[in-house]
């Protein structure tokens, strides 16, 4: 039993939409299909999402919402005429969208969710009755129906842990269920999305809730490469992860898969593939909870920008109780989450990023540190990158860390910071951001070149 989720550029389209289509007809233990809103057709289209969000933007400001409204329908118009569908779809999707200009926006909390949610809701609808049109017994159900309870965060739905009792019921159909993705309904009734990559958890949740096999998850790419295309030329792609490892090379860049989507495929113990809509025949990634053979040491390097450094100093640091829970007092209080905390007998550094803090939080810090404190010296460095070397396979293999500072210097980029937890899943490597891309470069050189890949 398969859950099969499929991102917006695998929905942009009628010609996707058929690819879609086989994907699911192939192979029938695909079941569940969670559904993201269409995507780009080209680089100058626009996601029926960012649509959305205009939409919003003139409807609470009271301007003209014709147009917006026009666009995004005649967008869905355009899928259901290719696809030969009957009238009552559209009928259905522009009644819909038409409906989000009725709801209050007074005191309503939930009125951007329900504006982006309409994206994935509507394409579900849209994707159901293309399978049925084409011989796949389908069913569209709502998130409230597949019983999808979240949390009442808008932007941030959390899943509730008793959803997944009536999430696991969905077996119970004999139909190929078509999940909207994105979002999930909260005890009051409330459309509530979740964050940044969306779908990918509604994906994650459902294969977790039924107890799926596997959770294949489709893109425009071939897996998950081991850097950067846009930085390095054709880099290896990577056959096999754990989640730990993907969840490192997520956190420091790697878009393909939000590292929020994993948590309940890896409570779940649900493998995890990433595969491409275009090639499906490709094997993709597989997302796994150890490896099944010997794996290299080095699995993947990522990086990314906008980092920040509160350094500080103090002599006799270390003999001071209670100083590091003072120092991470000050930024409880001020709601500011840190990344990591590098540290010397004398010294500590707190990287964070560059979003969470505002010219006065920045003067605030600083002023208790050295008031309250009393610290030496204060400083906030900007202008950072986190660059991660990734490997769970790494701990066996000594010098490693002595390659990556090698390649580094050799290149002539400076480390302002290095660090590597208990786990030894990672070497975390700070840099200044102009020397990012070329610090990937170099540690690419370094670990995956032909002629001095490290063998195991």
């Amino acid at each position: 039993m398969k859950v099969v989720k499929f991102g917006g550029s695998s929905l942009a389209s009628a010609t996707q939409l058929e690819k879609v289509l086989n994907i699911v007809k192939s192979d029938s233990e695909r079941k569940f299909v969670v559904v993201s809103a269409p995507g780009k057709r080209d680089q100058a289209d626009t996601k029926v999402t960012d649509a959305l969000i205009k939409y919003y933007r003139a409807y609470v400001e009271e301007g003209d919402v014709t147009p917006h409204q026009e666009w995004i329908i005649n967008r869905y118009a355009q899928m259901i005429e290719e696809l030969e569908l009957k009238p009552v779809v559209l009928e259905k999707i522009t009644k819909s969208i038409l409906n989000l200009a009725t709801l209050p926006i007074e005191d309503n909390l939930f009125l951007y969710d329900s504006f982006l949610a309409a994206g994935e809701n509507n394409n579900a609808k849209l994707v159901a009755a293309f399978f049925n049109k084409n011989g796949l017994n389908a069913r569209y159900i709502h998130p409230k129906d597949a019983g999808i309870f979240v949390s009442s965060e808008p932007g941030n739905a959390r899943i509730l842990p008793s959803s997944y009792d009536k999430i696991e019921e969905l077996t119970n159909f004999e139909e190929v269920l078509v999940i909207p993705g994105f979002f999930g309904v909260t005890k009051d009734n409330q459309i509530c999305t979740f964050s940044r990559g969306g779908s990918d958890i509604t994906g994650s949740i459902i294969a977790a809730g039924v107890k799926a096999d596997l959770y294949e998850n489709f893109t425009d790419v071939d897996g998950i490469f081991a850097a950067h295309p846009g930085i390095i030329h054709e880099p290896d792609s990577i056959p096999e992860l754990t989640y730990r490892e993907m969840r490192e090379l997520a956190y420091a860049g790697f878009s393909v898969l939000h590292d929020e989507a994993l948590i309940p495929a890896y409570r779940g113990k649900i493998p995890l593939v990433i595969k491409n809509t275009n090639n499906p025949n490709h094997p993709g990634t597989k997302i796994i909870l150890n490896h099944t053979d010997k794996a290299i040491p080095v699995v993947g390097i990522a990086g990314d920008s906008n980092f920040v450094s509160i350094n500080m100093s103090k002599y006799l640091m270390n003999r001071e109780v209670g100083f590091g829970r003072k120092v991470l007092q000050i930024l409880e209080e001020l709601n500011i989450r840190w990344e990591h905390m590098p540290t010397g007998i004398d010294d500590l550094s707190i990287i964070l990023r560059e979003s969470e803090l505002t010219p006065i939080k920045e003067e605030e810090i600083l002023r208790q540190l050295r008031q309250k404190i009393e610290v030496d010296h204060a400083e906030i460095e900007h202008g950072l990158s986190i660059i991660m070397i990734v490997g769970e396979q790494m701990k066996s293999h000594i010098g490693l860390t002595a390659t990556a500072t090698k390649a580094l210097s050799d290149n002539k980029i400076n480390i302002q910071m290095i660090s590597q937890g208990s786990s030894e899943v990672s070497i975390m490597l700070v840099v200044n951001s102009e020397q990012e891309k070329a610090a990937i470069k170099a540690l690419y050189e370094a670990f995956f070149n032909k002629h001095k890949k490290l063998e195991v």
